[in-house]
């Protein structure tokens, strides 16, 4: 990690923060459309500050190919994985293509694959299979709990099973489905505010919580998740622009977290 502008003066007011490479504390964003000049420089800013950056739904296929290559090598230089959305990966998957989707994604450059069934139904067989060929293949593999739509969400007991699942078969990270908006689904209400006892659920059946990524676009998702598990939670779906923002929050330097310090006599 380069020397920052004010090293030396102060201390952060929350301390423990992990440095790269961690294996908590992970930030995930979601990219849904920025250029190469764009990815240039939020990597200039922030690389120190994200461990995966994600193409947004299928984003990516639309993408010149000569673009695409472009903006993963600026991603990967930098010393951040990057993947497709889990979306596109259901696609692939449908379509009977998935070998090939993964054999492309290695040409292009990609370092991780996300495993979902947000919006289809995948059995216990399929979606060890494509964990296991993305594994093969030389992928770090990210997998995806919870179901698109707020009609369709499946039993607590079920996300434990699959958890467990994800992670023996060799998944580094098992993120909890909250989709773009965060509202309305997994463990935000249609208003985006956190349902903690939805939350209790979740984290009682989880021996290893530094295995579960919350998505969580919204910053009071994020001021909660960070003021209950830590500056060193797993937070996914993070929005590019809010990336040193959320930092900020992770590190004290925001009144929500500040607030805390100050509390503990920082």
């Amino acid at each position: 990690m380069n020397k920052k502008a004010w090293e030396g003066v102060f201390r952060m007011p929350e301390p423990g923060r992990s440095a790269k490479p961690r294996s908590n504390g992970l930030t995930m964003l979601l990219d849904k459309g920025l250029g190469p000049r764009a990815t240039e420089d939020l990597m200039a800013t922030a690389a120190d500050y994200v461990d995966f950056l994600k193409f947004s739904f299928g984003t990516s296929a639309f993408y010149d190919e000569e673009v695409l290559r472009e903006k993963v090598e600026i991603v990967t230089g930098a010393g951040v994985d990057i993947y497709p959305g889990g979306t596109f990966l259901e696609v692939t998957v449908c379509q009977g293509c998935y070998p090939d989707y993964l054999r492309r994604a290695k040409e292009l450059g990609f370092t991780a694959i996300e495993v979902s069934d947000g919006t289809m139904e995948m059995t216990d067989e399929s979606r060890g299979d494509c964990i296991k060929r993305a594994l093969d293949a030389g992928f770090k593999v990210l997998t995806e709990v919870g179901k698109k739509s707020p009609d369709e969400k499946i039993a607590v007991a079920e996300m434990h099973r699959l958890i467990a699942y994800d992670l023996e078969l060799g998944a580094i990270q098992v993120i909890i489905e909250a989709r773009e908006a965060g509202k309305g689904v997994g463990v935000f209400d249609k208003s985006g505010a956190v349902n903690e006892s939805e939350v209790d659920q979740i984290v009682a059946g989880v021996a290893d919580l530094d295995k579960l990524m919350w998505e969580a676009p919204i910053k009071n998702q994020q001021q909660y998740l960070i003021l209950r598990f830590g500056n060193n939670v797993n937070l996914g779906n993070v929005p590019t622009t809010d990336t040193l923002a959320l930092e900020a929050l992770r590190q004290g330097l925001r009144g929500d977290t500040l607030k805390r310090a100050l509390e503990r006599g920082m």
